[in-house]
C-alpha cells in the first residue's frame, strides 16, 4: 500500500496571498496529499512569501530553514512575492527544491512530478512585466474558514515610490466576469455566506477587460444574484469610490457597509513624495461623500510613519488627520526601504526609534477611534458571521460594519451569520447576546 504523500503550507504576507495558498492546498489535495499543519513533518513543504519589507524577506527564509529542520529530507517549494524579487537569492537556500515566482503557481504540483529526481533547485521564475492574463486558480478551495476570499484581480500600476509591489507583481490582469461568477457560485454551494473580493488593486478590475466592464459591474450583478450571501471589497484607493458604488450599497443589503480606504499619509507634502494620486482635502471630501450616503459605515485605512523627510510637524498633522476623520480603524506601519523603489534613494530616512514612537502614538490613537465607534452600536443588533470558538464559551465574529464582536450561543456554528445585540464594548470589542437564543430581546 503506498504512502499518502503529505504537504504543509505557510502563508506571509497579504490576504491575496492567503487566497491563493488556499487555492494551491485545494490543487495538492486533488492529486491525492494529505494537507499538515507545518510544524509537522511532511513530504513537501510550501512557502508562499511575502517581500514588502525586510522583515517579511527575512521571516521568508526563516521558514525555510524551520521547515528544512523538521524533515531534512522534505522537497521545499518557494513561491510569491519574495521568490520573485530574490530568485537567485533564495536558490542558494539549503534544501530549496523549486522555486516559482508572482505567476504560474497553479503549475507547481505538476511541476513537482515532473521535477522529482531534481537535485538542485528547479527555477520557474518569469519576467512579470510580460504577464498579460489573469491566472486561474479555483476560489472553492477554501479550507476550515468561515469567510472566502474571491481573487479577481492581479497586479499594480500605481507605483508608489515606497512599495515594491508593482515590480513583482506586474501589470494588471483580471479575472473576467463570467469566471468571477462561475468561482463566486462554487463557494456559495460550499455553504460560504460571507466573500470578500480581493486583488493587488482591486479597483483597477475591468481596465484591461472592455469600456463596460469595472468593478460596479462585477459588484451589481453579484449582490443581484445572491440575496443571501454578504460581499465586502478587501480595499479601494478612495480616489475609486464612485457615486454608482455607494448607490450599490444603498440599494443592496448584502453589500456590506464597510470600506477600507488607505490613506498612507495625513499630509499633503508626503503624499507627493510617496506618489499618491490624492490630497487630504480630496480623501476627506471622499469620506464626506460616503458618509452622505451610508452614515453609519465603517472606515478602516492604512497609514504608514516614518517616510522620508517625514519630520514631527508632518506626524502632528496626521496625527489631527486621523481624528478628524475618525476612522473605525487603523493599520499603522512603518516604513521600510525597499531595494529597487524610489524611496528608498530619498534624503531624510527616519530614524528607527522615531518610528517606532510614532507608531505607537498612531497605533493608541486608533484604539480609541476603534472604541468610539463600536460604542455607538451599543444596544443594537448585528449581524455576526461566526468565526471562532473561544476558549471561554464565547463565539466570535465579525459584523456587516467589520466590528469584531463575542457573544455566547451554544448552538451557533462556524460560517452562520447570527443577529446578536451588543450589550457592551471593551478595547474595541463588541460583547453581547444572541439574541435568537434571548428571545430577540
Amino acid at each position: 500500500m503506498n504512502k499518502v504523500p503529505r504537504v504543509a503550507f505557510h502563508t506571509l504576507g497579504c490576504k491575496v496571498n492567503q487566497q491563493e495558498t488556499d487555492a494551491l492546498a485545494a490543487m495538492f489535495c486533488e492529486k491525492g496529499y494529505e494537507i499538515v499543519d507545518f510544524a509537522e513533518k511532511a513530504d513537501v513543504y510550501v512557502i508562499n512569501t511575502c517581500t514588502v519589507t525586510h522583515l517579511a524577506d527575512r521571516k521568508s527564509r526563516q521558514y525555510i530553514r524551520r521547515c528544512m529542520k523538521t524533515n531534512p529530507s522534505a522537497r521545499v517549494v518557494v513561491m510569491g512575492c519574495y521568490a520573485q524579487a530574490e530568485h537567485e537569492e533564495v536558490a542558494q537556500i539549503p534544501g530549496v527544491s523549486l522555486v516559482v515566482g508572482s505567476s504560474r503557481k497553479n503549475r507547481i504540483v505538476d511541476w513537482l512530478d515532473e521535477e522529482n529526481e531534481q537535485t538542485v533547485p528547479a527555477m520557474k521564475v518569469v519576467d512579470i512585466n510580460e504577464q498579460r492574463v489573469f491566472e486561474e486558480t479555483g476560489a472553492d478551495s477554501v479550507i476550515g474558514r468561515a469567510r472566502a476570499y474571491l481573487k479577481i484581480q492581479e497586479g499594480c500600476e500605481q507605483f508608489c515610490t515606497y512599495c515594491i509591489i508593482p515590480y513583482v507583481r506586474g501589470p494588471v490582469r483580471s479575472r473576467t466576469a463570467d469566471n468571477t461568477l462561475r468561482e463566486a457560485h462554487k463557494l456559495i454551494e460550499s455553504g460560504f455566506k460571507e466573500i470578500i473580493l480581493t486583488g493587488i488593486h482591486v479597483g483597477a478590475y475591468g481596465r484591461d477587460l472592455g469600456h463596460d466592464i469595472n468593478l460596479e459591474s462585477l459588484l451589481a450583478q453579484l449582490l443581484k444574484i445572491t440575496p443571501d450571501v454578504r460581499w465586502r471589497l478587501s480595499s479601494l484607493e478612495p480616489t475609486e469610490v464612485s457615486p454608482e458604488m455607494l448607490e450599490l450599497m444603498v440599494q443592496y443589503p448584502n453589500f456590506c457597509p464597510h470600506l477600507h480606504l488607505p490613506l498612507q499619509s495625513g499630509h499633503n507634502e508626503i503624499l507627493r513624495a510617496m506618489h499618491r494620486p490624492y490630497t487630504i482635502e480630496q480623501y476627506q471630501e471622499v469620506v464626506g461623500l460616503i458618509r452622505n450616503k451610508v452614515p453609519e459605515i465603517a472606515i478602516t485605512t492604512d497609514i504608514m510613519v516614518g517616510f522620508p523627510g517625514e519630520t514631527n510637524e508632518h506626524f502632528e498633522a496626521y496625527l489631527r488627520f486621523v481624528q478628524a476623520i475618525a476612522f473605525s480603524d487603523l493599520h499603522v506601519f512603518q516604513y521600510s526601504a525597499r531595494r529597487g523603489t524610489p524611496a528608498a534613494q530619498f534624503t531624510g530616512q527616519v530614524r528607527a526609534e522615531t518610528k517606532a514612537k510614532r507608531s505607537h502614538v498612531l497605533i493608541e490613537a486608533g484604539r480609541v477611534l476603534s472604541d468610539d465607534y463600536a460604542r455607538r452600536f451599543i444596544g443594537r443588533k448585528l449581524e455576526v458571521l461566526v468565526e471562532t470558538d473561544l476558549p471561554d464559551g464565547l463565539c466570535e465574529g465579525h459584523s456587516e460594519n467589520y466590528l469584531t464582536v463575542r457573544f455566547g450561543a451554544e448552538s451557533a456554528k462556524r460560517g452562520e451569520v447570527v443577529p446578536v445585540r451588543v450589550r457592551t464594548v471593551s478595547q474595541g470589542i463588541c460583547y453581547g447576546d444572541d439574541t435568537v437564543k434571548k428571545g430577540g430581546v
